[in-house]
């Protein structure tokens, strides 16, 4: 059993490839270029438009500019080296690399997910404490806030990857584009992976998924309360971008770890992974700058319109 560990650390895994065909290889290349260049140019676009507009330092913008650099990490971690493999016919990834690519998915998705917790949160001062919004959401309270949705998303990014890569491997034929940790785990030569998978599933989409759901239970029912329906429209409109990005990534995510997995990969298994890990990141930035007069400007103005 030692044996077969220490080969997989030395010789690495073996990725999913998308095809066989050196055509279809090609064309996804150029396929996941096209949404990389995309996805990195949308994010940085918003990174660098509230970064230099001063009049887009609100806790709103400040919390956006941060899930425009997570967004654009994600994608980062595994787009490139998918796209080299199939741009150069292999399937090879070194252990570390595979340590590295579980590490930071982690990392940016449970910091995506407690920022858009705290993005919640930050709706729901705005529409029920109104007054009380500039002292409760100061710049002081903002950047610790933000402090503390990286340092969690690193410190539950240590804990899932120190415990998935404690189990002992019997294989290192991993059915998926890149390191993905269901994946990892069914390469597990006894059941004690179906602990980790447990608090995994449960951390996510219980704890910090049922916070959401409540904040909002509480923001509908202060809406309820507004007499004028214009105003109604206003504070519900304010929410919708941020809705919007959280059913997104909540529902393709959910519906990808918690349907019944099979152990011949499909096509259609690869269109849900792509589904939950690159179209969150490639829509968010059209969901936020078309809803929003202020980054729409300043985006015109950095363009040159």
């Amino acid at each position: 059993m030692s044996n077969k560990t220490s080969v997989s650390s030395a010789s690495g895994y073996l990725l999913l490839p998308f095809s066989d065909v050196r055509e279809f290889q090609i064309l996804h290349f150029v396929a996941f270029l096209l949404l990389y260049l995309g996805i990195v140019s949308g994010n940085l676009l918003i990174i660098t438009a509230i970064a230099l507009d001063h009049h887009l330092h609100s806790p709103m913008y400040l919390f956006l500019m941060n899930l425009a650099i997570q967004d654009a990490g994600l994608v980062s971690i595994f787009i490139p080296k998918s796209m080299a493999n199939s741009l150069m016919n292999t399937r090879y990834i070194s252990y570390s690399g595979c340590v590295a690519q579980v590490f930071l998915y982690l990392f940016f998705t449970a910091s995506n997910f407690s920022l858009l917790t705290v993005m919640a949160y930050d709706r729901y001062v705005a529409i029920c404490s109104l007054l009380e919004y500039e002292l409760i959401m100061n710049r002081g309270a903002c950047l610790q806030i933000i402090a503390i949705v990286w340092i969690t998303g690193f410190l539950y990014s240590v804990l899932h990857t120190s415990g998935t890569f404690a189990i002992t491997f019997c294989s290192n034929i991993v059915n998926q584009f890149f390191c993905e940790i269901p994946q990892l785990l069914k390469l597990a030569c006894s059941d004690l992976y179906l602990i980790e998978m447990g608090v995994l599933v449960f951390s996510i989409f219980m704890c910090l998924g049922c916070f959401i759901v409540v904040t909002y239970v509480h923001i509908f029912t202060a809406v309820r309360r507004i007499r004028s329906v214009q105003g109604r429209k206003k504070a519900l409109s304010t929410c919708l971008p941020h809705l919007i990005v959280f059913s997104t990534f909540v529902s393709t995510a959910s519906f990808a770890y918690l349907r019944p997995s099979s152990d011949n990969p499909s096509h259609l298994d690869i269109a849900i992974t792509i589904m939950y890990s690159v179209v969150p990141p490639l829509l968010n930035p059209v969901i936020y700058s078309m809803r929003n007069k202020e980054i729409k400007n300043t985006v015109r103005r950095l363009l040159g319109f």
